[in-house]
Parts: C-alpha cells; sequence; structure tokens
C-alpha cells in the first residue's frame, strides 16, 4: 500500500519509513506541511501519517484542507501533545486515529495495519482469494498449505490486487501502490511483477488477468 508520512523529525521519520517499508509498503516521506500538503493534494494514498507540529504548515492544517476538498484517505495524526482537547480536535478535523510521542514502533504498525484493514473492508487481517492467503499482518502468503515466498514488491502487488477482487486496475495504479515517489522504476515494471507472481503462483486457483489497455484483475479460477 502507499503510504504519505509527514515528520520533520529526520530520526523519527527515517525509522518510520524504515518499518513501513520493511513489511511491504511504499512510503513517500514529507518533511515539511506545506510538502505534505502538496503530495496529498497530488496523489492518491492508502492512508496518511501526519505529525502536528512540521515545518510550514501543520498537520491539522493538511488534515483540514484535505477533509475540506473531499478527501477521504485515512488520517493517522502523531504529537507529542496529551491534551484530551488536542486528541478531541484532531477527531473533529476528520482524524481516524490519533498516536502519542513517544511511542512503541509496534503499536505504530498495528495502527497501520488497523486503519488500512479497516479502509479496504475486511474484518481480519487476511486477504484470501481462490485458495491464496495474504496475511497482512505477518506478510506471508499461502496456496492451500504451501507457503510461498515472495519479495516486498511482489507482496504489495498481490495485496493491491487481492483487496479489490475482481476490479481491474490499472497499471499505473498499481505502481502508486508498489513503489514511492524516488522509486526510479517506470510503469512497465508493473508488468515484470505481475510476471513474476504468474510464475511463483502457478497451480494455485487464481488468475492474474491483463486487459489490454486498462490494467490487471485477480479473480478465483472456478474452473
Amino acid at each position: 500500500m502507499r503510504i504519505l508520512l509527514a515528520e520533520d523529525v529526520v530520526d523519527v521519520g527515517e525509522a518510520i519509513v524504515g518499518r513501513l517499508t520493511r513489511i511491504g509498503h511504499a512510503v513517500d516521506w514529507a518533511r515539511t506541511g506545506d510538502d505534505g500538503a502538496a503530495l496529498i493534494a497530488d496523489n492518491v494514498y492508502d492512508l496518511a501519517i501526519l505529525d502536528v507540529m512540521l515545518p510550514g504548515r501543520d498537520g491539522f492544517s493538511i488534515l483540514r484542507a484535505h477533509r475540506a476538498d473531499g478527501g477521504r484517505t485515512p488520517v493517522l495524526v502523531l504529537t507529542a501533545r496529551s491534551q484530551i482537547d488536542d486528541r478531541v480536535g484532531a477527531f473533529d478535523l476528520g482524524a481516524d486515529d490519533y498516536l502519542i510521542k513517544p511511542f512503541d514502533f509496534r503499536e505504530l504498525e498495528a495502527r497501520v495495519r488497523a486503519l488500512l484493514r479497516r479502509a479496504a473492508g475486511p474484518a481480519t487481517d487476511e486477504l484470501v482469494c481462490g485458495d491464496v492467503v495474504l496475511d497482512r499482518s505477518s506478510r506471508s502468503v499461502r496456496v492451500g498449505d504451501r507457503v510461498v515466498e515472495l519479495t516486498r514488491r511482489e507482496t504489495a502487488l498481490l495485496e493491491a490486487l487481492m483487496a479489490r477482487p475482481g476490479r481491474i486496475q490499472p497499471k499505473e495504479a498499481l505502481f502508486d501502490r508498489v513503489f514511492d515517489l524516488d522509486a526510479e522504476a517506470g510503469t512497465n515494471a508493473i508488468e515484470l511483477y505481475v510476471a513474476r507472481l504468474r510464475k511463483k503462483l502457478a497451480g494455485a486457483r487464481i488468475q492474474i488477468r491483463t486487459l489490454r489497455g486498462l490494467g490487471y484483475q485477480i479473480v478465483a479460477d472456478v474452473g
């Protein structure tokens, strides 16, 4: 999934990016409020993590503007403020969750999983299509009883497809969910990763279909 992080403290930002990248997410890191506001206005994200105290525009300002523009991106607010008024204010502006600094990164990961799960709809951390099961918590994939070893980006691509079974997803949209803004690859890299997934999932009761000019879709094979 693609996540926006707006955080100006370098060591905190590096740690968050590292943790989220290792579990398969593409993260765009904005170090100022103005950059964060521009990114969330111009891109589609599965989740935004906004620090309140940022150079330029603060996190509340970014959140307020995003909701005023009709943005529905789930938002997790990070702040050193612990007063109840600050928390209530964040929720009133449209935040979906709130985490007080300093925090345990395991809790951050759990809250990220919960928000992404809530946005995608399933009630558990498992995505299922045919006999393929993807556990979003452990980042593991099984075909029946067989564990399939996938790379981080292969898992992210499979997750993006399985989160919307049957839906045709443009190559550009899939690219945005697998690669961050700093990636040097072009959108044609998705073709390579789709080919790798098909090879590693050979024999599974699913199909990853190519619809020329439209994109890709994953469906359960009922044949």
